[in-house]
């Protein structure tokens, strides 16, 4: 057996997310009462209300210092990976888990990298889309014909923003472009284009004043050695050679996720056992698409928890 670990991101949020976890863990608890924040890190997660837990600003925190919770209760089991990525959000909390940053840290890097990505885009309207099952190059092509059609607006961005698995692709954007772009994916033969409930056109070029803030804000953060491998959004792979953490993390704001591609490298690794860490099961769920036959486990409460540690003999 070999064990990855992924680190789910922003979206499978929810009001109570981590309570029970909270009540029989100390080492969870100690994650949500040490942390140092402009709000009530529990209050937000454990009360909401979902229309501020919703808010990027205080989701991220809440998602990693949620995380942050579930790797140490695994760790003092005994339980860790030999390989880690992330969606989007959760490369943070991967790397927090191979000991590039520690426990306040994390939380503070994520708390200013949500408010960085709601000042980018302030008062612009823009969306995002998930494609069902058409090519990444027909994709990619048709953000090329909308843009082009809204060359001379203001508003003219439609970008890729992850690809997640075979048949799944999202689609970020200003929103006129974004829609435009989904009626020529229609006339291509996509399956299905299905609006996607965020709060910022994640993972484009519109990112790019968050991106610039967060290099900034990386020049006064000390980033430690990885005790394993984490794979990168904005690659699908490993750290290369002469690129630092702190390159990628800037690029990743404003750049696709290679989400499959990751999964796909952790196959090609050996990995046969995927354990995705955070609320949902959005991640299992992209797995199996990628392979049914992958074993996957998804740890979001105690009863998940307990029921994956058992299964491993613990």
């Amino acid at each position: 057996m070999k064990i990855g670990f992924l680190y789910a991101g922003q979206g499978s949020q929810h009001v109570g997310m981590g309570k029970d976890l909270y009540e029989n863990y100390n080492e969870f608890a100690e994650v949500f009462d040490n942390a140092k924040l402009d709000f009530d890190l529990k209050s937000c997660c454990f009360e909401g209300p979902i229309e501020i837990l919703g808010q990027t600003r205080y989701t991220q925190p809440c998602m990693v210092a949620f995380a942050v919770g579930v790797t140490k209760i695994l760790a003092n089991k005994g339980i860790k990976p030999e390989i880690a990525a992330g969606l989007s959000l959760g490369e943070y909390s991967a790397l927090y888990a191979a000991g590039v940053f520690d426990e306040q840290q994390v939380i503070d890097l994520v708390a200013y990298r949500g408010k960085s990505m709601e000042e980018a885009v302030t008062g612009r309207d823009t969306g995002m889309i998930a494609v069902m099952s058409l090519d990444r190059e027909i994709i990619k092509e048709c953000c090329r014909l909308a843009e082009e059609e809204f060359k001379d607006s203001e508003y003219h961005i439609a970008e890729v923003a992850n690809y997640n698995t075979p048949v799944q692709v999202t689609v970020s954007g200003d929103t006129p472009v974004i829609k435009r772009a989904g009626e020529l994916m229609t006339e291509r033969g996509a399956k299905r284009i299905v609006p996607v409930a965020v709060s910022g056109p994640f993972h484009t070029s519109l990112m790019k004043p968050a991106g610039d803030k967060l290099a900034e804000r990386f020049k006064s953060e000390h980033f430690g050695d990885m005790s394993f491998p984490v794979l990168f959004n904005a690659t699908g792979k490993e750290l290369e050679e002469g690129v630092t953490i702190s390159e990628m993390l800037e690029k990743q704001v404003q750049s696709s996720v290679y989400f499959e591609d990751s999964i796909r490298y952790m196959i090609e690794q050996g990995v046969d056992t995927f354990v995705e860490i955070g609320p949902g099961k959005t991640l299992s769920g992209f797995v199996k698409k990628i392979d049914r036959n992958l074993v996957t486990y998804a740890v979001e409460d105690v009863e998940s928890l307990n029921a994956f540690v058992e299964a491993l003999g613990k």
